[in-house]
């Protein structure tokens, strides 16, 4: 059975009211402007009232051994009514969203370390693309399943209520869902048919933006709106070839014009912000702005909210070898600026000059992931600094001898007594500023950043062909997600993916790594063995060597790996790999175009 990269998350139990705030936010509170707006209710419980009589009707055809062609096809419709409601469900429903749409691998629960069983549509894609009639049963239980979620929609949005603040800022997010995964093929990543699907996803998002408008916008934003939604759908309507279509300019030509002028609407309809923290920001008109992304979603908490005196501090700290046990390393030996923060090194050495067990990862972008190190065992960068500074292999360092030197030194306790107001430094503030300053190392600033704010001389034919190649035949952003390129999953970002792709010890592919990963943290989960975090590919061509064990001298033996199938494709064992073992089909020139691109994401 043919899978592609999904992520597992955790399981919360949610009340109908709750669902919204507690998985959007972190401790914000939120008082929403109770405006029930009964029209939009209606619209969304219509499409969910169409989507169970189709579930029904795929129920009767099953039994009756109807060919596959006609089942797919009213898969496809299926999964069209679903995109015109998905911008609702997904906001005030995301653990429902999670179970009717969601990636067709199990659902962890990382406390009890157990999995649960993947249900919802693109489980159904694999069924049926190809259809295996001796599976009828598991398709009619899916199904059934799928009517469960369709009757939790109807349940919800009959009780709920829902304002016209928390209904522009949906609408603003699922058209940038549908600028990452969206025009990725991330949910259907079997069948391939998302180009087809995108046009009804936008359609719900233009029907609902002028149930919500008003005399105000009419005639200004949303007129311009959607006539660029219209035009959106008329260009996706003209070429449905996921391998010929011209990613690299609708982006800048259509759907980020679609978002700047979501903001324009925004102010002529004097709708407030949602109040909760969020990756994106509210004043962000593109993916693509110089100041899209807030560091302090990605924070433990608003005390350790970034700031520039943090990182300035921070980065003295980082380039001292105060830090280490005997004052011989500094977190720089390892992470070189010139190399995006890496060494160079296929392993990193330790201080005693032995090899480590794996490849030391950029530090660029880090910052917009949740998930440290390769096996992700740390939460977030504050973690991640105290744990690479007491490893006794690395620098080998005590926390508390540390504070003591530094509560020592006049210009350091100065500078930390400024920013904290506290006489004396304590830990988590150590692991803050280091933390802050690595929250810096996010330039937004390549080639590929200039192309899509608009200049078309930013990257070179070869580079505009291989981002093509990169979304489409070769499906790269399906793992490594625009605009960020790592396994942060957008639009709302607020979980970081790992994959099992059968790394081998290195480029000649002939014997499987048999690193654990975060498996080494779940040993009875079946699907986190050999599993390690999708990294950001942002100033990739200055990070060789490359996976998690450095094995990989160039992208050209990386761009070979994956154009074989990863480990499964070139021969190896491995139930759980997520990547897809189906052979990419790509030319040495379109391996060289994808590279070549890659290289735009270098920031100057």
């Amino acid at each position: 059975m043919k899978k592609l990269s999904k992520y597992p998350i955790l399981l919360f139990l949610y009340s109908a009211i709750a669902l919204f705030v507690l998985s959007y936010c972190k401790s914000d509170k939120y008082s929403p402007v109770y405006e029930d707006l009964g029209s939009v209710k209606n619209e969304i419980l219509r499409n969910n009232t169409e989507f169970e009589k189709q579930i029904k009707g795929l129920i009767a055809l099953v039994p009756k051994n109807t060919d596959e062609k006609i089942l797919q096809e009213k898969f496809e419709e299926l999964r069209k009514t679903y995109k015109k409601m998905e911008w609702a469900v997904e906001y005030f429903l995301p653990h429902s969203a999670r179970f009717i749409n969601g990636p067709a691998l199990p659902e962890i629960e990382m406390d009890e370390h157990t999995e649960i069983e993947a249900e919802g549509l693109q489980v159904l894609e694999e069924m049926l693309y190809p259809y295996d009639k001796t599976n009828k049963e598991e398709v009619i239980r899916f199904l059934n399943k799928l009517i469960n979620k369709s009757n939790t929609i109807k349940t919800n949005f009959e009780a709920i209520t829902i304002s016209k603040d928390q209904v522009f800022d949906a609408l603003r997010l699922e058209v940038f869902r549908i600028s990452s995964l969206g025009i990725s093929g991330f949910d259907t990543p079997v069948s391939g048919t998302f180009l087809k699907e995108m046009p009804y996803s936008l359609e719900g998002v233009k029907q609902t933006l002028q149930q919500i408008s008003t005399e105000q916008s009419k005639d200004k934003a949303l007129k311009s709106i959607i006539s660029e939604i219209n035009s959106a759908i008329g260009v996706l309507k003209k070429n449905t070839d996921k391998n010929t279509f011209d990613y690299v300019n609708f982006i800048p030509d259509h759907l980020n014009k679609i978002t700047f002028l979501l903001l324009e609407f925004k102010k002529q309809e004097k709708i407030p912000d949602v109040e909760v923290t969020t990756a994106l920001n509210k004043n962000a008109p593109t993916f693509f702005a110089i100041n899209a992304f807030n560091p302090d979603a990605f924070t433990p908490g608003k005390e350790y909210a970034y700031s520039e005196e943090k990182a300035a501090l921070g980065k003295k700290l980082f380039n001292d070898k105060i830090l280490s046990n005997n004052n011989t390393r500094s977190c720089a030996t390892c992470h070189i600026p010139e190399k995006a923060f890496t060494d160079g090194l296929p392993k990193s050495m330790s201080l005693e000059n032995s090899e480590l067990s794996r490849n030391a990862p950029s530090l660029n972008y880090a910052g917009f992931q949740h998930g440290q190190f390769w096996d992700m065992r740390k939460d977030d960068l504050e973690g991640q600094s105290s744990d690479v500074i007491s490893n006794k292999e690395e620098m080998h360092g005590d926390l508390n001898l540390i504070l003591a030197k530094i509560n020592q030194h006049k210009e350091y306790q100065s500078a930390f007594e400024k920013i904290y107001h506290s006489p004396k430094t304590e830990v988590w503030q150590l692991q803050n500023v280091l933390a802050s300053y690595i929250r810096s190392l996010a330039g937004f600033n390549s080639d590929f950043d200039h192309y899509m704010r608009g200049n078309k001389s930013a990257m070179n034919e070869s580079q505009k062909r291989g981002f093509n190649l990169f979304v489409g035949k070769a499906q790269c952003a399906i793992c490594h997600f625009v605009p960020l390129f790592n396994g942060t999953v957008p639009p709302v970002f607020k979980k970081t993916e790992q994959e099992v792709l059968g790394v081998a010890i290195n480029g000649e592919n002939k014997t499987f790594d048999k690193d654990p990963g975060r498996g080494k943290f779940h040993e009875t989960v079946a699907s986190l063995q050999h599993s390690f975090k999708t990294p950001t590919l942002r100033n990739i061509n200055k990070t060789a060597p490359y996976m998690h064990n450095g094995g990989y001298k160039t992208l050209r033996e990386v761009m070979n790996f994956y154009n074989k199938g990863g480990g499964k494709g070139i021969g190896f064992t491995i139930e759980n790999q997520t990547l897809s073992d189906t052979p990419l089909q790509l030319t040495n020139q379109e391996i060289e175009d994808i590279i070549e691109f890659m290289k735009a994401l270098d920031d100057r």
